[in-house]
């Protein structure tokens, strides 16, 4: 059970959906949209909503017994100083689990986009949000603090008619938006119907599916992290082992002696 819980960048609420009184027993919820946490969803558990950036958690250090971040942090701009504010408001013994968008998310829309604005307009521009890594991501929460790592992978493709309406279901979903790396006036704020219409072709031929539908793909990495406490398990000193690894092909033999 945790006694009090963070949920970064909760948006409408739907992981606190998912939290029971038996193992949460007090939720923070924080979002950088005030409409968003305006219209979230009611939760079985008592939940506190602050408008805050992921980047500057406004609480004391050590407050919370969990964090969990659900599909947010790719909005971040600055992710090395977001790991650090949510390791500095953990408690020792504290936990971070995360998912988050990965570096190959979308990839098909990307390269389809691309191609299309290369072929009419001679360049391109970025239109999808940026997406971290799954090499750097280790290496990220390690700097921040976080030790006895987990990171897993995922990838999860739907399938849509073409790819209007891969736009327009993201777009509702907040995933596709201006790339905020990019100064505004560096890019073009939209795409013509030409190199649109272009891309759609390029999308079907590239990559589309038997029945005419297209694919798109989402990874998703999956992140644990323990803020660090006398109490953790940890490894032992180098050179302590009493059993070589070379000893492995004799297990079977060294069990059967155990037993007798």
């Amino acid at each position: 059970t945790f006694p009090l819980a963070l949920d970064v960048g909760s948006g409408r609420g739907y992981i606190a959906q998912h939290f029971t009184k038996e193992t949460v027993e007090k939720l923070i919820q924080v979002d950088i949209a005030e409409n968003a946490l305006k219209n979230a969803v009611k939760c079985e558990i008592p939940a506190v909503s602050v408008v805050a950036d992921e980047e500057s958690l406004p609480f004391k250090e050590d407050t919370f017994d969990l964090v969990v971040s659900s599909l947010s942090l790719h909005w971040v701009n600055d992710l090395p100083k977001a790991f650090k504010e949510i390791h500095q408001v953990l408690k020792p013994d504290g936990v971070f689990i995360g998912a988050m968008f990965g570096g190959d998310t979308l990839y098909e829309l990307r390269c389809s986009l691309q191609l299309a604005e290369l072929e009419r307009e001679g360049g391109f521009s970025p239109h999808v949000s940026p997406f971290t890594a799954v090499s750097d991501l280790g290496h990220l929460l390690s700097r921040a603090g976080f030790n006895t790592l987990t990171v897993d992978t995922d990838e999860i493709q739907v399938n849509y008619p073409g790819l209007f309406e891969v736009m327009e279901d993201l777009q509702g979903k907040y995933i596709l938006c201006g790339n905020c790396i990019f100064s505004a006036w560096n890019r073009k704020p939209l795409l013509h119907r030409e190199t649109m219409l272009a891309a759609a072709a390029i999308y079907k031929e590239m990559y589309g599916n038997s029945d005419g539908s297209v694919p798109a793909t989402f990874q998703i990495y999956y992140v644990i992290g323990w803020k660090f406490h006398e109490s953790q398990a940890r490894p032992a000193q180098r050179g302590s082992a009493t059993v070589s690894l070379a000893d492995l092909a004799k297990i079977d033999g060294l069990i059967s002696r155990g037993k007798k």
